[in-house]
């Protein structure tokens, strides 16, 4: 028989009204194999911002003892880049087997600003599992629950799409794992205030450590407002030559303070126009920086213009996005 250390994070509520509590240190059998739960490509189009706390006090650790979690975070969460990707209609799959608890549908997706009380989790899904084992499916898109309660799934089947509902401020699917009502974090099921261990993942295959990314990066005319970024409306793909400015923007998650952003323009000829680097000064969950030149005497030459945008962490490139603009 497979037994599994686990801890627990602070309570919150989820469909029912049912609350996790801190427990002390135990074990529980047969937890389940894992499979990746939304339908996209880690690291590419969707990424993991968020994981279970492992500090019991007020701050929030990560399972590696990082800083990507908040205060009290009970669950892990898959994020899109920005409000566009909404229309992919990006899937949300169980991941393992097992009968559907419940479902709730209806919550719009507005975020944390439009959430009706108690309905934190917005449009969701409960799942049990065999020996006491359940996951539980937040924040989905309004009308794409695709499950009933009663109604057995595989691993893998269809639940939802990744939505706005709920508390939240950013498209993600919030994954949260329990047994017998205690929270599990598939990542390290390590006892409760302990981080930093080395125990297996549920995850199968395993998923790996937590990273920050540029998510998304783009050309603009001047430097964006934030608020379109977040949208998925900020990138410039064509210009003219008398565009009085080139800027290039990259977004990002899970920066810490030191971390070096560094954004390229590379002319239609190959050669490198603009080379700037700018540091984060604190922590950040998400953010954007910009950078770029003005217009030359005479205007831009014709052509495609190419975009680099890396996040490095001291000597480490952990992320770089390529983005490109044709002038006319």
């Amino acid at each position: 028989m497979t037994r599994n250390a686990w801890f627990t994070s602070k309570a919150i509520p989820f469909f029912g009204g049912v609350a996790c509590a801190f427990v002390s240190f135990t074990a529980y059998a047969n937890p389940p194999s894992l499979r990746f739960p939304v339908e996209c490509r880690l690291g590419e189009n969707c990424f993991i911002q968020q994981y279970v706390d492992h500090d019991p006090s007020t701050g929030a650790h990560d399972y590696t003892c990082g800083p990507q979690s908040y205060d009290g975070h009970q669950g892990t969460d898959f994020r899109l880049a920005d409000l566009a990707e909404l229309a992919r209609n990006v899937a949300v799959l169980a991941a393992a087997d097992g009968i559907v608890r419940a479902t709730r549908d209806g919550v719009p997706d507005q975020g944390v600003d439009a959430m009706p009380a108690g309905q934190d989790c917005g449009n969701g899904v409960v799942i049990d599992h065999p020996d006491g084992w359940q996951s539980q499916y937040c924040h989905l898109l309004e009308g794409s629950i695709a499950v009933s309660e009663g109604q057995t799934v595989s691993a893998g089947a269809r639940l939802g799409a990744i939505g706005l509902s709920g508390r939240t401020e950013f498209p993600h699917l919030h994954f949260t794992l329990r047994a017998q009502g205690m929270v599990i974090d598939p990542f390290n099921q390590s006892a409760e205030g302990h981080c930093g261990l080395s125990t297996s993942q549920l995850w199968q295959p395993p998923l790996p450590a937590p990273k920050a990314d540029i998510m998304r990066a783009g050309f603009a005319d001047a430097v964006p407002d934030y608020e379109a970024i977040k949208a998925g409306r900020a990138h410039l793909p064509f210009a003219t030559r008398s565009s009085a400015a080139l800027v290039v923007w990259g977004f990002a998650h899970s920066g810490q303070s030191g971390d070096v952003i560094q954004i390229r323009i590379i002319a239609p000829n190959g050669d490198l126009i603009h080379d700037h680097a700018v540091t984060i000064e604190r922590d950040q969950a998400q953010f954007f920086r910009a950078s770029g030149l003005r217009a030359p005497r005479g205007g831009w030459a014709a052509g495609r213009y190419v975009g680099q945008v890396a996040l490095i962490r001291g000597d480490r490139v952990l992320s770089m996005r390529e983005t490109e603009i044709v002038l006319r």
